[in-house]
């Protein structure tokens, strides 16, 4: 796919102390651009791991023990709404009613051909500083 869609080895992930799910490792730009100010002024530099959970209420921990709380980041909100693609703005719920009206493939080779070009931030956009596109595929086959 592309350069933002890097593969996760099991060195970059931990369990997360609040909820028990497996999380993968983000970089310090991720959180910096994910975290409200002036919280973002005050993370202190480490490894710190995202939680996907939905029912989790933290988003960020170290493995010193720092946390963030999910109500802290700039996307809190579009996450309770599903955001499916952070960079390009659309919905898990507008993927799948394109996916019904056999209009999804339009949307996915858009994302995938901004992301082959490089006009993709996933790094910084997405709270998982990960690539969507393996998301769209799991709503494919949902």
């Amino acid at each position: 796919m592309s350069d933002c869609c890097p593969k996760t080895s099991a060195k970059t992930k931990r369990v997360c102390p609040e909820c028990g799910s497996t999380c993968i490792k983000v970089g310090m730009a991720t959180l910096y651009h994910q975290v409200r100010f002036p919280e973002n002024q005050h993370i202190a530099v480490g490894d710190y791991y995202f939680c996907s959970s939905t029912q989790c209420p933290v988003a960020y921990f170290s493995v010193a023990g720092e946390t963030v709380p999910k109500q802290r980041l700039r996307t809190y909100q579009e996450m309770q709404n599903g955001k499916l693609c952070y960079c390009f703005d659309i919905d898990a719920e507008q993927y799948l009613s394109a996916l019904r009206a056999n209009r999804g493939a339009q949307i996915k080779d858009f994302v995938v051909r901004r992301t082959q070009l490089g006009d993709c931030a996933c790094d910084i956009r997405n709270p998982s500083g990960q690539c969507c596109l393996a998301r769209f595929k799991r709503l494919e086959n949902a």
